[in-house]
């Protein structure tokens, strides 16, 4: 794609507005010399397609694929339903919830003779999530599936996920509530993809900071049909579905699964927030309370802010963090050298996330600014939960090296039930040794 666009140079204005010019700038520079990847999609290979096909599956469940449209581009109105007919996975209902002022839909629709899709006509637009909630109100299927009316499927994203599926009930005897996949973005004729996002598997604290599960959402019907959608969300109605049902389901994110794989294609024109997040501000600013909300449910003291990125937010704790955050073994930040990130946050190989970045930039995702859930923090520049400081005592007793006693710390803690959190903008409170 081409960098230097009119789009481009107004979204950079904006940015510059918003947040400073020097900021601008620096993003700019990140986003077009230093986030670019060499990215093709994946191609299902034809014999690949014949053994998803031919796959004999233990148990077989059905999925209901809800899609709310309205005043949908034709065109884009045929790929999407023909990307749903492509699947591998045959066992599914298409439930299209229509609220345009039209019935070109319904018209197009006599072009397929498949019994799979179920269109229903809504008597009046009632937003996207009341027009989903109608549609909720059909599905069979025992796990339900949203995806926007002008975006794309890949032929294997059923497949995929039932596979998910099977390998859970497998493993742990039970089926997971909730599945999603990585997804990337397409031009407006799906004819050019880029900006694949490759996710973590359930990470609580970059949740909160973003809707990082996004597309492809797929949820047991049941636990989709108890929480509905809320119309005052309307924008990030997808975000709050997902935050409620954490509150539901536990914190640890228990059977939720993560898939690996792009699944779902995003498509970017004109009137699309991935295109132009400016588009949709009140989209963020629902998203901003969602996360808020959860943390009142939840009974955080807590305020949520907008990030100089759109979509980003930040949880800011009244007070001690530790003493509201029951979840938490301990609390880190990153630390800097020359300008760049030299530590701070571990994963469990031992690895320095985000290491050599400057501290400009975002990162990938934006991830190195944003809160999130760690396998460890350095223990130099960390808050530990009062009734684990004598835990790690012990541990820098036993064990000199730096990054091996923040590594050891980090398993304890998860063997205990606690997740550490890294907060990449906090200055560090407290230093646990003299090192």
């Amino acid at each position: 794609m081409a960098i230097f666009t009119l789009a481009n140079l107004k979204k950079a204005y904006r940015y510059g507005r918003k947040n400073g010019f020097l900021p601008a700038f620096y993003a700019a520079v990140e986003r077009t010399f230093y986030q670019k990847e060499r990215y093709e999609k994946r191609i299902l290979q034809p014999e690949e397609r014949r053994a998803q096909e031919e796959t004999l599956w233990e148990h077989r469940e059905m999925f209901s694929i809800l899609v709310p449209a309205y005043d949908t581009q034709i065109g884009h109105f045929h790929e999407m339903i023909d990307s749903v007919l492509r699947q591998t996975y045959p066992v599914f209902e298409l439930i299209i919830a229509d609220a345009s002022p039209s019935d070109k839909l319904k018209e197009e629709l006599k072009y397929y003779k498949d019994s799979r899709i179920i269109y229903k006509k809504l008597a009046k637009n009632r937003g996207i999530s009341e027009n989903t909630n109608e549609a909720l109100q059909w599905a069979k299927g025992s796990y339900i599936c949203l995806l926007d009316h002008d975006d794309v499927l890949e032929a294997d994203a059923l497949y995929r996920m039932m596979e998910a599926i099977e390998r859970e009930r497998k493993q742990s005897r039970r089926l997971p509530w909730i599945l999603y996949s990585d997804e990337d973005k397409g031009d407006g004729e799906m004819s050019l993809f880029y900006e694949p996002h490759r996710k973590m598997k359930f990470n609580l604290d970059l949740l909160l900071s973003n809707n990082y599960i996004c597309h492809f959402l797929v949820m047991k019907a049941e636990l989709m049909k108890e929480l509905g959608f809320r119309k005052e969300f309307d924008g990030a109605q997808d975000h709050d579905l997902v935050l409620r049902a954490v509150g539901r389901l536990g914190l640890s994110g228990e059977g939720i699964i993560h898939v690996p794989c792009v699944l779902y294609h995003w498509r970017c024109h004109t009137r699309s927030t991935a295109l132009n997040p400016q588009s949709k501000m009140y989209a963020y600013e629902a998203g901003r309370r969602a996360v808020e909300d959860f943390c009142r449910q939840q009974g955080w003291k807590a305020e949520v802010i907008h990030t100089r990125h759109l979509g980003y937010f930040r949880v800011a704790y009244e007070g001690e963090i530790l003493q509201q955050r029951s979840d938490l073994a301990a609390v880190g930040g990153s630390f800097l050298t020359r300008g760049r990130i030299a530590g701070g946050a571990y994963t469990e190989e031992g690895e320095i996330l985000y290491r050599g970045l400057p501290k400009q930039f975002s990162g990938y995702m934006h991830r190195a600014i944003l809160q999130q859930d760690v396998f460890a923090v350095d223990i130099r520049h960390i808050q530990v939960r009062e009734e684990l400081i004598p835990l790690l005592k012990d541990i820098e007793k036993k064990e000199k090296d730096v990054a091996a006693a923040s590594l050891m710390f980090g398993r304890e803690a998860a063997a205990r039930g606690y997740r550490i959190l890294w907060d990449p903008v906090i200055k560090i409170m407290r230093q646990t040794s003299s090192r």
